[in-house]
């Protein structure tokens, strides 16, 4: 039975100035690890877990293996756990709907959903990408739980830094508005890490913005200080974790 105390939990999290941090998972032992370092929701990475099965990003994995490792990390701990369904695992509506209600029954409480293609990264048109919010959001609905929606755009990851000035901004912001009235909870901006960007973001979005860390995104109290409600990590944790096995392992073996 799926708890939906957890659900409210998760989404009461998502304060502007006062961001939540997901230090992004890929299988039971590290939402485990993730949870004693006082996590307060648990979220995975689409990236970390296909590369921890040997699988490149880019729904490159099995949508039964996603759930069935989902059903396993939501088993190992009692903190709210979201999962990342990249762009939703099915070209038709009626596909998403159905990677949102298994997503659901094996215990997630939210998802991100992008807007770009896996095969290419290409930006999908926003019209097409809102039927594909609204297929999520009445099979979320018709959970009962909440579940929390975050809509990925990917407008910024179609430019280099140096190309990403206000028209890409403005674009992002107009998915966002689309993609709020088509049902989503919150904006998530990946590949933004300019403060004066990210601020006009937060301002403008009429749901929680999320962003992504880089080498290059300002602290986590600049973002704060921005609105920011949600900080995610990404893939950097499972780099992290490999180049420290690597790391322990050639000290043990060369």
């Amino acid at each position: 039975m799926i708890d939906r105390s957890k659900a409210a939990q998760f989404r009461a999290l998502h304060i502007p100035g006062k961001p939540v941090v997901l230090f992004n998972v890929w299988d039971a032992g590290s939402a485990k690890a993730v949870a004693m370092g006082g996590a307060e929701a648990i979220a995975t990475s689409s990236w970390s877990v296909a590369n921890a099965n040997g699988f490149a990003d880019g729904e490159r994995i099995a949508r039964t293996l996603i759930i069935d490792n989902l059903r396993l990390i939501v088993a190992s701990t009692d903190l709210p756990v979201t999962v990342d369904l990249e762009s939703g695992y099915g070209e038709t509506l009626e596909a998403i709907g159905e990677t949102i209600s298994l997503a659901i029954e094996a215990g997630a409480v939210g998802c991100n959903l992008e807007d770009s293609f896996p095969a290419d990264g290409r930006l999908r048109d926003p019209t097409d990408q809102c039927e594909r919010i609204r297929s999520a959001r009445k099979a979320a609905d018709s959970g009962g739980i909440g579940f929390f929606i975050n809509a990925r755009t990917d407008v910024f990851f179609q430019r280099t830094p140096e190309q990403q000035g206000d028209g890409v901004a403005d674009a992002a912001i107009e998915r966002g508005k689309r993609y709020a009235e088509a049902g989503a909870d919150g904006l998530f901006v990946p590949g933004l890490a300019d403060i004066s960007l990210i601020t006009q973001l937060a301002r403008a979005s009429r749901i929680p913005l999320n962003i992504m860390v880089s080498d290059d995104t300002p602290p986590l109290r600049v973002l704060a200080k921005c609105g920011v409600a949600r900080v995610s990590y990404g893939p950097r944790p499972y780099l992290l974790a490999m180049k420290a096995l690597e790391g322990a392992a050639r000290a043990e073996i060369v």
